[in-house]
Formats: structure tokens, sequence, C-alpha cells
């Protein structure tokens, strides 16, 4: 069998990439790679354009193929030969099964139809899937295999709850709530000196005399004489707009405005306003490598500040308001968002409107190679998820395989692994929402609200575990590998992918395999 592999993300524009909501397809095609070369052989293309022409080569070698689509389907090819099978990463209740915009592909159920099966990362997408494609749909429940990748940090590093001290390097910048002067007055406007006001004062034009008003419209009518007929007209347009506006309009009563703008819209109506740009941002650097120290009960999240599932802000606030005289409690936040800008004053506005504070939040933004994401895995005491909804949340995924307890809701994916055995769970309740991709903004589907009390009330619990049970938090450590290990290991992952490309041979018995039973 050969496996044919497209994401609209590769290794040469990953970097380019981070933030954009199609680059986690590019982790999962790297995840699922490695089981597909244990059945067949692998092809990845770097544009859906190669798929026919390889796909044509092989069948006249006699040999079988399928191309795996790692893009939402709407964005998957329609008219191919090559049987496609669409990888669905989805977090809400209901897939898309109406069209807009003239497009017939953003009905998914349409393009599910032709393809006649789906691979999704979660129970609740294939719940999902087949409440709009019908119960006997094929749809392989399929999370990533990643719990062998995390074996030497388990082998390596015991999890302890209480962090000694660990250092960390990331390629970037790094805000740290003790070092930035937090303080919520400096969100106030700062009065003027006296010299301030005078300066103003100064560039203040003469008031608008009858007179001034005279010399105004005149100036612009003088423009417009000037401008020869066969000018630009909007630009003549522009004089006789600018000399009814600034040097004749408050002569007028009321009622002739409105009696001019009806009649001459194009001189007496609306008066463009301009909006002077804001001030650049002072951004720090971000070519340097700097180095950092966390200790105590340390909390860890990744995410991008622009994903709106992600539900940051109630993670940092309930952080700061649960351990707001505990200073040993420290919040690490790494950032996916490669665009500094985007979030910059956003963030440091919260953590002003939350000080003072003595828990520490420390904001890593930049690139993390993989021997300092190994000393961020060992460094944590528990990692931390507030989301709306996920389609799977590797982050989560990696963490647990590595050893370490969580805070969570169990809505979702993560419903297929989380529980009170491995996480301290986040309450939620279910709220209206949008498609991300309906242009129409219209609420079709359903997401989850956290509660943020519970969540406070999982900080609270989760820190007197770690400092007053350490036998409760090694338990929980060891609950988080199994389980990871039963949900995402590589043979229990090969044997379902096995089972439904029908590549086990006849006769083997290979087990249950329960999210394959309707296909």
């Amino acid at each position: 069998m050969n496996f044919i592999l497209y994401s609209d993300v590769n290794d040469r524009s990953i970097s380019q990439s981070l933030g954009r909501p199609e680059y986690s397809y590019y982790f999962v095609l790297k995840a699922y790679r490695p089981v597909l070369e244990s059945l067949g052989r692998v092809h990845v293309v770097s544009s859906a354009g190669e798929v026919d022409p390889l796909y044509r080569q092989l069948v006249a070698a006699g040999e079988d193929s399928v191309f795996l689509s790692f893009t939402p389907p709407q964005n998957t090819p329609s008219a191919l030969e090559c049987p496609t099978i669409c990888v669905i990463a989805w977090e809400f209740d209901s897939i898309p099964d109406e069209s807009w915009d003239n497009d017939p592909r953003h009905d998914w159920t349409q393009m599910l139809a032709r393809q006649g099966r789906a691979i999704t990362l979660s129970s609740h997408t294939a719940r999902a899937i087949r409440r709009a494609m019908g119960e006997d749909f094929p749809v392989l429940v399929l999370p990533t295999p990643l719990w062998e990748n995390f074996a030497a940090i388990r082998e390596q590093h015991l999890s302890v709850p209480i962090n000694p001290g660990a250092a960390l390097a990331i390629k970037g910048c790094i805000f740290d709530s003790r070092t930035l002067g937090l303080c919520a007055d400096d969100l106030l406007p700062k009065p003027l000196t006296p010299e301030q006001l005078a300066e103003i004062e100064a560039q203040r034009p003469p008031p608008l005399t009858f007179k001034r008003r005279l010399v105004i419209a005149r100036h612009y009518l003088r423009l417009w004489a000037l401008n020869p007929p066969q000018a630009e007209p909007v630009e003549r347009t522009t004089f006789l707009h600018n000399w009814y506006w600034e040097g004749l309009r408050d002569l007028f009563p009321d009622k002739a405005h409105a009696w001019l703008e009806q009649r001459l819209p194009a001189i007496a109506g609306p008066h463009a306003v301009t909006v002077a740009e804001p001030a650049p941002l002072d951004l720090p650097d971000t070519s340097a490598v700097l180095e950092t120290t966390v200790d105590g009960v340390v909390y860890v999240s990744v995410f991008n500040p622009r994903d709106g599932r992600k539900n940051w802000h109630h993670l940092v606030t309930a952080f700061c308001w649960a351990f707001r005289e505990t200073p040993d409690a420290t919040l690490v936040l790494k950032i996916t968002q490669s665009d500094l800008s985007s979030y910059y004053s956003e963030l440091m506005t919260l953590l002003a409107q939350l000080s003072p504070f003595a828990c520490r939040v420390l904001v890593l933004h930049g690139y993390l190679d993989d021997a300092q994401y190994a000393r961020l895995y060992a460094a944590a005491s528990f990692y931390v998820n507030a989301s709306r909804c996920e389609g799977l949340c590797l982050p989560l995924m990696e963490f647990m395989s590595s050893g370490k307890p969580v805070i969570a809701p169990n809505h979702t994916a993560m419903e297929d692994y989380i529980d009170d055995s491995v996480a301290f769970v986040v309450e939620s309740s279910e709220e209206l929402t949008i498609w991300p991709q309906d242009t129409r903004i219209i609420y079709r589907t359903l997401r989850h609200r956290p509660d943020w009390n519970s969540l406070k009330n999982a900080y609270e619990n989760s820190y007197r575990m770690a400092k007053d049970q350490p036998q409760d938090y090694r338990r929980m450590s060891v609950a988080a590998v199994e389980r990871m290990h039963e949900y995402c290991a590589f043979a229990p992952v090969q044997r379902r992918m096995a089972v439904f490309f029908g590549l086990v041979p006849e006769g083997v018995d290979v087990g249950p395999v329960t999210d394959t039973t309707a296909c």
C-alpha cells in the first residue's frame, strides 16, 4: 500500500506558519508518518497537483494507493482520480452541512460523501461527522502516536511536584512579571505638564471667525477654479467639499445642511475624519538567546494568544487571583504566535490590571529547540488548559506523556483522555458559536465555556497537593503516563490504522478496536 500525504504547511514553511489555523495539521502529518511507514510506502507531496501523476505511476506498477489530505475538507481537491481521505481536526459539535459564498466545498457533507470515509483525531469529532453523515459512515478515530517520543524524559526526570530550580533558554524574549514593574496606575492617562499644555495651546489654530471662514472658503474655491476641467474630477470635487465643510458649513442653519446634502451629496455629504495612526510599539529584540530559571510549583501552558479558543485570559486571571499571596507559584506561558505585536499590548494590559500579585507569570516568546522543550517538560509541576474547545491538544498530551498531571476541562477531544484520575477537571457548559470559516458569522454550532471559579479552585487544589500530598501527586503522575500509553502509543495506533485500511492478514487477531466498529 502506498500512502500519499499532503499538508498546506510543510518543512520549509512551518517557521513562517506558526499561529496559522492550518499549522497543527503539519504536526499531525509528522506524527502519523512513522505509523504509515510501518504499513506501506509513504510519499509526501508539496502540492495537490502532484497526487494524480504519482497515483497513475503507481497504478501502472500494479500498486494500490490512497491520498491522505491533512487539510480541512473545503481545501481538499474533490476531483482527483486517487482515492482520497481527509484527516480532520475539528472541535465543534457539528460539521458544516450547508454552503455559502456560492462555494459548495464549504458543505463538508458533500466533500465527505465523495470520499466515502474519514480519519479524525477524537471521538467527539467522529460523533459530529456521523450525526451529519449517518451512523454507518466509516470514521477512524486516530490520535497522534507520541507516547514513545517522551521515553527519555520519563527515564531521566522523575516527575516531582515542587521544582528545586530549572534553567530555560529561548531565542526570542522573556517577560517576567517580577521584573516588568507592573502597576495598574500606569494604565491611567498621565496628567500633562505645564510645558506640554503650553505647547498644545501654541499649536492651536486661531478661532474660526466669520472673516477667517470666508478666507478658507475663498482659498478652496480658488484651487477649484485654477484646476483645469480636464483634471481628475475627484480632486476638483474635493476642493468644493473642503470649501463647503471647512469654510461655509457652520454659517448655515441645520435645515440648510440637510437640503444641501440631499441635492449636492458629493460636496455637502459626510466629511471624512482622518484618524492618526497609533504610535509603533516599542518591542524588545527577539534575536538574542535569553535564559531564566523557574522553581517552586510550576504551571505551564502552550498556546497561540490569537486563537480565541484558548481562553488564555481566564487561564492567567484565575492563576493570579488564586496565588496573589503565593510567591512560589509560577505560571509559564510558552507562546506559539510568531508576531509579538499581535498580543503584546493585550498581555501587558492584562498583567498590569491584575497587579500587584506575589505569584510569578513568565512569558516565553520565541523558538525553543528540542533540548529546551525537554527542560520545560521536566520543569513543570502541572500543565494547564482552559480551552473552549479542542481538536486534540498536542501540548496537553505531550506533558501528560512526560508524567505531568494537568488542569483541564474534559469536553470535546479532551473527553477521550481527561478524567479526575489524571487531572483536576475544570467544569464547563455549552455555548453557541460559529464555524470559524463561516464568513456569514451565523451561530450554527456549540463550544464550551469553562467555569472561571472551577479553574481557580483547580489551581488551589493542585497547589495544595503539590505542597502537602506528594504521594497523591505521584499517583496522578503515574496515571497520566499510563493513560497516554493506552491512548497514543505506537502499537494501538498502528493496529487501528491497519484495520481501517484492510492491511491485517486474514485470520490474525488484532483485539478489539472499538472506535472503528462503524467502519
